[in-house]
């Protein structure tokens, strides 16, 4: 009988010498993993935007992208989703037909987009005063901008992101 007293209590220490391992562990992989010098993809939230007119190519919007303070995150070398409305004709499209280089954002490193409201040569197009965008794959979380002044929108399309904003100009095609 005296053993039967026994058996429970020494599981108990075991049990609780287990738990005791389990979370050591787990505290020192958290821990390694918080060091980690990965850099993980960048999402809507992560960033502030800023858009301005630029006149160059017949003008355009540059997007200027930088990663809120503590933030460091990369944006994939393609365009970012942006629209102009909630229409699918106010999507923007690519501009380029191949993927630009990664770049890595953080403290005053930004990322540049340009986005032509209008690529067609006649007097068709809406107008809008905002810009729906986010990062491709975080359109659920898009931001809307304020533009610097009323775009008249026709086939809107997008460069990709470059860390150069002299790479960003969409010229017409």
């Amino acid at each position: 009988m005296r053993s039967r007293f026994t058996a429970p209590s020494a599981r108990l220490a075991l049990a609780a010498v287990a738990a005791v391992a389990v979370t050591a562990t787990a505290t020192a992989t958290a821990t390694a993993d918080s060091r980690s010098t990965a850099v993980r993809a960048c999402v809507t939230k992560d960033l502030t935007y800023k858009v301005s007119l630029k006149t160059q190519a017949g003008g355009y919007f540059l997007v200027t992208a930088k990663a809120k303070s503590g933030v460091t995150c990369y944006l994939e070398g393609v365009f970012p989703s942006a629209s102009f409305g909630s229409s699918a004709d106010t999507e923007v499209s690519p501009a380029e037909h191949a993927a630009s280089d990664r770049i890595t954002l953080s403290g005053s490193t930004a990322a540049y987009a340009g986005i032509n409201p209008k690529t067609t040569n006649n007097d068709h197009g809406r107008e809008f005063d905002f810009l729906h965008l986010a990062v491709a794959g975080d359109e659920t979380n898009a931001v809307t901008l304020a533009l610097p002044e009323t775009a008249t929108v026709d086939r809107p399309v997008a460069t990709n992101w470059h860390a150069d904003p002299a790479d960003a100009v969409p010229f017409p095609g």
